[in-house]
């Protein structure tokens, strides 16, 4: 793990701080907003590709790598000293909230998860809840032109599972992403690398399930634009979804919520 030097916390005297981990999507606005509340914030992504999707400020450091265990995150609670720490991470991230939450319990870190709004379904969507990606078995799928949404590293499970006619992915424009994708059997042609739209718009989205001849999506229930944007397509498009359920259950406060609960430094 190591700093991305284009942010940094100045002053003479310490701001009050929080820990946020994030990625790109809930991340940049939930930082901004807690800045624009006076708070230091410490952001913790992944990849500096993320890091840049963090607007500079003077009260602002951003932190570049994994959290291998909780002994990494126990080096940056014990060097920060931050009064909150907060999870705005993916609710299929389990591992990191897991731990999180057992490091800040164990070093009596105040610690609260922000809670993703649930998306409702509309009627008119054709939807179908999996609880797991072996579910997809279960599924008659060999009409199906299957797009896949639900990150590179669990391509090679849904693959096995699937019975669909054709598959396509849509993963991040990492070198990483890639290649996980190329490993599990999909070709350059199946393939689409994207960097998340902020707005929303998914017009890349439709074009690629219009030039596929997409039928079918799969993604997650990740709550928040991610999902938002797939029920949408689906429902314009008028195409299958299979929504993988979230894995146990992640109790956290909605934004308003939570930045009543942090207040004011």
């Amino acid at each position: 793990m190591h700093r991305w030097p284009a942010h940094q916390i100045h002053g003479d005297t310490p701001t009050p701080l929080i820990w946020l981990l994030a990625g790109t999507g809930e991340g940049p606005p939930l930082a901004a907003s807690l800045l624009q509340r006076g708070w230091a914030v410490l952001v913790s992504v992944v990849t500096a590709e993320a890091a840049r999707a963090y607007s500079p400020d003077p009260r602002l450091q951003v932190l570049v790598g994994p959290l291998a265990d909780q002994g990494a995150m126990a080096v940056v609670l014990n060097r920060h000293r931050p009064r909150w720490v907060v999870d705005a991470t993916h609710p299929f991230a389990q591992r990191i909230s897991t731990d999180l939450a057992a490091v800040c319990q164990r070093l009596q870190q105040p610690c609260c998860r922000l809670q993703r709004p649930a998306v409702d379904a509309d009627g008119r969507l054709r939807l179908e809840q999996l609880t797991n990606l072996q579910a997809l078995r279960q599924l008659e799928l060999r009409q199906e032109r299957l797009l896949l949404a639900i990150g590179s590293r669990h391509l090679p499970e849904a693959l096995a599972a699937s019975g669909a006619a054709q598959h396509h992915a849509r993963v991040l424009d990492r070198p990483l992403s890639l290649q996980l994708a190329l490993a599990a059997g999909l070709r350059d042609e199946q393939l689409a690398c994207l960097r998340p739209d902020p707005h929303g718009s998914g017009a890349v989205e439709r074009a690629l399930c219009r030039r596929w001849g997409i039928t079918a999506v799969l993604c997650r229930q990740s709550g928040g634009a991610a999902e938002a944007l797939w029920h949408r397509l689906c429902r314009e498009l008028d195409l299958r979804l299979l929504l993988l359920e979230q894995p146990g259950s992640q109790a956290g406060l909605p934004l308003g919520a939570l930045l009543e609960k942090l207040g004011r430094p």
